[in-house]
């Protein structure tokens, strides 16, 4: 049996056809070199994308890019939010991270 991609990120869209800006493709460089395990929050990938204050940017991102690994990419109090929890959770265990049962990451 082949392997399954993880599923896309809860509120995923539908890729548009149009190509991505210089934010959008700096935000999938970052993501996209993250090794498992390895976590960012929000405001990490945008700062490191070069756009420091647009973490909610980054969240579009990953909503419209989903072969991203978005499970990486927490919010910044370490707590997974509700609608991602039990696929985000499940993923990050996978990889060795912690999360205990009110869905905060234990470092």
């Amino acid at each position: 049996m082949a392997p399954t991609s993880p599923p896309p990120p809860p509120g995923a869209r539908p890729t548009p056809d149009e190509p991505l800006t210089d934010f959008q493709r700096a935000v999938v460089d970052v993501v996209a070199g993250l090794a498992p395990g390895e976590l960012l929050t929000y405001g990490e990938v945008a700062r490191e994308a070069g756009w420091p204050g647009a973490a909610q940017a980054v969240a579009n991102v990953l909503r419209r890019v989903h072969d991203l690994p978005w499970w990486r990419v927490v919010p910044a109090d370490g707590r997974l939010y509700f609608t991602h929890a039990p696929t985000q959770a499940a993923l990050l265990r996978a990889e060795g991270v912690e999360v205990d049962e009110h869905r905060r990451i234990r470092a």
